[in-house]
C-alpha cells in the first residue's frame, strides 16, 4: 500500500513538472513574470530611500574564508599577460551617453577618493559571505564623466567569456544604485590588491543586491538609454538566461 502511494505521489509530481514546463513556454506566463519583477522593482524603490545603507560590520566579522562567486580566472592571453605585469598598462574606459569619456589607469583609480566597506555578499545559491572593500565610488566617477540626460542605465563589460560562442559577460544597474554611496568599483579585498579570484582588477561591489549583479573583471563601463540592443535585452548575462534583472535584498 505505501509502495502504490509512493508510486501515486511521484505521477502526480512528474504531472506537476510538466505542466509548469508547458506553462513556461506561455506567453502570458512569462509577461506576467515580467510584471511581478517589475512590480517588485518598483516596489523596492518607493519603500526603501535611495540612499538607505545596507549593513555593514566590524573586523572581526571578515570571513576567514570568502568564496569566489562564478568565474575564477580568465584564460584569455591578454587578460594573463595584464596579471604577470600587476596590470600596468591596463585601463578602465568610461563611455557612452557621456559628454567627457575617461580612460583611467589602476595607479590613477587608486589615487581617487575611497571608500572602504565591510558588507555581507549574498549569492543567489544560498551561500553568504563578509567582506572588507575598497574603491572608488562609482557616482563620482561618473560625475566626472557627465552623463546625458538621455542615460538610464550603466552597463559593465568584462574581460570573461563564456560558452561555445565566447559570449561577453555584462551587467548593469539603474542610476539609483550607480550613485548609491556604497556601490563602488572594489581594487583591494581585506587589506590586500583584489584577488584574481575575485574579479581584479576591478569588481563591483553593489551592497543591496544579490552576488550575481557584482560583476568581476570589469574593463569598460558604458551609460546607455536602454540595454534592448545589448545581449538577449534583459540587461546582463545572467539575465539573458533567465535571472531577474532587479535582485534587490
Amino acid at each position: 500500500m505505501k509502495t502504490d502511494r509512493r508510486r501515486f505521489l511521484a505521477s502526480l509530481a512528474a504531472l506537476g513538472l510538466a505542466g509548469c514546463e508547458a506553462l513556461s513556454s506561455q506567453d502570458w506566463v512569462l509577461k506576467l513574470l515580467g510584471m511581478g519583477e517589475y512590480l517588485n522593482y518598483k516596489l523596492h524603490r518607493l519603500l526603501i530611500p535611495n540612499d538607505k545603507l545596507a549593513p555593514e560590520f566590524s573586523e572581526a566579522d571578515i570571513s576567514p574564508w570568502f568564496k569566489p562567486n562564478g568565474a575564477d580566472d580568465i584564460p584569455d592571453i591578454d587578460y594573463q599577460m595584464l596579471v604577470k605585469r600587476g596590470f600596468e598598462g591596463w585601463k578602465l574606459e568610461i563611455g557612452g551617453m557621456v559628454d567627457k569619456p575617461l580612460s583611467l589607469s589602476l595607479a590613477e583609480l587608486r589615487a581617487l577618493p575611497s571608500r572602504t566597506q565591510i558588507t555581507r555578499h549574498d549569492c543567489v545559491e544560498g551561500w553568504s559571505c563578509i567582506g572588507k572593500w575598497q574603491g572608488v565610488p562609482l557616482g563620482e566617477l561618473l560625475k566626472q564623466a557627465g552623463l546625458s540626460p538621455q542615460a538610464n542605465f550603466i552597463v559593465f563589460w568584462c574581460a570573461d567569456l563564456h560558452g561555445s560562442d565566447e559570449t561577453p559577460y555584462y551587467e548593469s544597474i539603474d542610476l539609483v544604485d550607480a550613485f548609491h554611496p556604497q556601490t563602488i568599483l572594489a581594487y583591494q579585498m581585506n587589506g590586500k590588491p583584489l584577488p584574481v579570484a575575485h574579479g581584479a582588477p576591478l569588481r563591483l561591489r553593489v551592497e543591496r543586491q544579490l552576488g550575481y549583479k557584482m560583476a568581476k573583471y570589469v574593463m569598460r563601463i558604458e551609460a546607455v538609454e536602454s540595454f534592448a540592443e545589448l545581449g538577449e535585452g534583459k540587461g546582463g548575462y545572467w539575465e539573458d538566461k533567465g535571472y531577474d534583472w532587479y535582485a534587490g535584498i
